[in-house]
């Protein structure tokens, strides 16, 4: 089976090679098309998904600092109220003092106790303020998260259905590619394939355009051009490295 291959492959011409080798590129070039059409949305979607996940982590810690600042008013508004039982006992100890030194001792006492009030109050003002703060940041970030989420579920359907539209399109121009590969010797098919993964278009073979090779538009001198129509070697731009063809044997008429 290998030697019919062989022989099949020698009874190619260089037209023929040239011709499935343009055939082979341009079905590359339609999967070039849709991986390129299909390969930026998934980053796109990708970028949108961290960016999300970003947001809620964010909005998250927010409502977790609101918490801690409500738990630290709670604290506060608790030692307010021993505050104030201890003021209402110290006051009745008053009643029943022996001497004046300890009435002093439970003025005193009375006064720390409506300094530690007046510090707790200043505390619950100071959390509130950064509470209104924190939910402000939260209904901004709720905002922006809103509308990534938006264009978030936008992109992937546009992403789920190119993928639907192409999948289709893809499996066959592949399987049809895979039969132009056959048609061609491993050499040269390797020599293609490596030309074309260099091209930073993707493009191994190209056809002379405007006396210009169709790759890098340098200028192909005109003895070039006439061996390139001729069909009878393959020959390859000297400043790109391409495999050049003439323009009638892609189809094109200039």
């Amino acid at each position: 089976m290998a030697t019919d291959k062989t022989k099949q492959e020698k009874e190619l011409t260089v037209e023929e090679r040239l011709k499935a080798l343009y055939a082979l590129q341009t079905t590359l070039s339609e999967v070039d098309r849709i991986k390129t059409l299909r390969g930026e949305l998934p980053l796109e979607v990708q970028d949108l998904e961290d960016e999300v996940a970003g947001l809620e982590t964010r909005i998250q810690n927010y409502k977790n600092d609101i918490a801690g600042l409500a738990d630290g008013i709670n604290k506060q508004n608790r030692e307010i109220a021993e505050a104030n039982a201890l003021i209402e006992k110290y006051t009745s100890q008053q009643d029943n003092v022996r001497n004046n030194r300890e009435y002093d001792f439970l003025s005193k006492e009375i006064e720390y106790q409506h300094l530690n009030i007046e510090l707790a109050n200043k505390r619950i003002n100071e959390f509130n303020q950064q509470i209104e703060a924190k939910k402000s940041d939260v209904a901004v970030a709720e905002e922006h998260l809103a509308d990534r989420n938006h264009i978030l579920n936008e992109k992937k359907s546009e992403l789920e259905q190119i993928v639907s539209e192409t999948k289709q399109e893809e499996e066959k121009l592949r399987e049809q590619a895979k039969k132009l590969e056959n048609k061609i010797e491993p050499r040269l098919l390797a020599a293609f394939k490596r030309i074309r993964k260099n091209a930073r278009n993707g493009l191994g073979v190209v056809y002379i355009q405007r006396n210009a090779c169709g790759g890098c538009f340098n200028r192909i001198p005109a003895q070039r051009q006439a061996e390139i129509k001729m069909h009878k070697k393959i020959i390859v731009c000297e400043y790109c490295g391409r495999i050049m063809i003439d323009p009638e044997l892609a189809g094109v008429t200039e």
